[in-house]
């Protein structure tokens, strides 16, 4: 029978990220078969995940997901020996409005698995009050369970007796603790971490994360921690429409950003997936019956593709006779221009007239809701579908036909509608579940 914790902390930055790939690589290291998952949308973690333990892992949304979704996602773990499932934001933090099956926070899957949570907390500039902050924590709201901590970025051996003190007053356990300078942190750029297919040396520092981790955590006393989890074989499979019976996917550094459950879903409805490389000067595959551009980093990419004739060729022909779907960055290389951060502008497919910027970045970023004013792939007018944006760019121009009305979780108007025209649909926010 599986063991599973959720590792979650106060806020964003105290090293989640990096615990939980340490974490997993030790527990494997010892010979166990350790499932990670992500609570809430995030397209990068998952495939740190993979990378750590060798098995796929996928996002848990409360917000987006109905609860039968997240325990058919779930089910994957039953034959894991430990499940790690690695939190967003602070343990509570969610959006006012609850959704499908909770707020999108952390604690929501913790409380609705019954998975005790395990707290990272970065005590710098305070003492004794990380254990105020631990003990709120953990009395905050009833059915959650914080089964203990560990202390990140600890200044000095001083300052962990005092902190370890205080939580031993307050009742709760420390599991270990990391000092400040210990060098396995992973780097970041502007949406998060680079991905994990772009770090030669992930597995390398992965594994000076794990052996770290071994020396200075109680590995022993955090997996008897861990909560028996009673995994059954999912009731339902994962419920996603394809696209199309044969779907292009467009697949390399700068179109990489797609729920893992959104592919899975494709491939249970029976469709098959054939990726192709635009930074490659690839085209969809001419016998694909509808194309799909995820996000990604194409501003960091733009001059490679504004150049790849082939794909920009290949990509307007196939879109004469049928669908082109692209989400965020697939959107905006749908549309005629982008202008970098170094203020070039670089000729995009001119598929649609979106024009977009990061010259001046402004930060878009939350929960959507949409209602179909128009068909796109897999889904007819009227279909009602929720999702995540997260983006920087500035809109120039969108002066196509609106595909959908979008609102925010908590029913406020959203400008970026996504844009149709002939075969051609886009979005900024990226599909998480439909509303059924």
């Amino acid at each position: 029978m599986p063991r599973a914790l959720v590792i979650s902390a106060p806020a964003s930055g105290t090293g989640k990220t990096t615990l939980t790939l340490a974490l997993a690589r030790a527990f494997r290291d010892r010979g166990l078969a350790v499932q990670c998952f992500k609570s809430g949308p995030d397209y990068i973690d998952p495939a740190f995940h993979a990378a750590a333990t060798g098995r796929t892992s996928v996002n848990l949304d409360s917000w987006a997901m109905p609860r039968a979704t997240i325990e058919a996602l779930v089910a994957r773990g039953r034959d894991a020996d430990l499940v790690l499932a690695e939190g967003s934001m602070g343990l509570f933090d969610g959006v006012a409005a609850p959704g499908r099956s909770g707020t999108g926070a952390s604690a929501d899957i913790a409380e609705m698995m019954g998975w005790p949570v395990l707290l990272v907390l970065d005590p710098a500039g305070q003492a004794q009050t990380a254990a105020a902050v631990a003990a709120g924590l953990r009395d905050y709201r009833p059915g959650v369970r914080v089964a203990g901590v560990i202390l990140n970025r600890i200044a000095s051996p001083r300052h962990k007796d005092l902190i370890r003190h205080a939580m031993e007053t307050a009742d709760i356990p420390v599991l270990g603790a990391l000092p400040r300078h210990a060098p396995i942190a992973l780097p970041e750029r502007h949406l998060g971490l680079v991905q994990a297919e772009e770090f030669s040396r992930l597995n390398e520092l992965i594994g000076e994360a794990a052996r770290l981790v071994a020396e200075r955590i109680d590995l022993d006393a955090l997996f008897a921690l861990a909560a028996t989890w009673p995994a059954t074989e999912a009731r339902s499979a994962i419920r996603v429409n394809a696209p199309g019976q044969r779907i292009a996917l467009a697949r390399d550094a700068a179109f990489s950003f797609i729920y893992p459950h959104i592919l899975e879903g494709w491939r249970v409805a029976g469709a098959e997936i054939i990726p192709f490389s635009p930074l490659a000067d690839e085209g969809p595959d001419s016998s694909a019956d509808a194309c799909w551009l995820p996000g990604g980093y194409p501003e960091l990419h733009a001059g490679r593709l504004a150049a790849n004739g082939r794909f920009r060729e290949r990509l307007r022909t196939f879109a004469e006779a049928r669908p082109v779907h692209g989400e965020c960055g697939g959107y905006m290389v749908l549309g005629r221009g982008l202008t970098d951060k170094q203020g070039t502008r670089h000729e995009m497919t001119g598929l649609l007239g979106l024009e977009t910027s990061f010259a001046k970045r402004k930060m878009h970023l939350g929960y959507r809701k949409a209602e179909l004013q128009a068909p796109m792939p897999g889904f007819a007018a009227g279909a009602r579908l929720r999702g995540h944006e997260f983006h920087y760019a500035t809109i120039l121009a969108q002066p196509d036909a609106q595909l959908a009305t979008v609102r925010d979780a908590n029913g406020g108007d959203v400008s970026e509608t996504g844009s149709r025209r002939g075969n051609i649909t886009g979005t900024f926010f990226h599909l998480i579940a439909e509303d059924r």
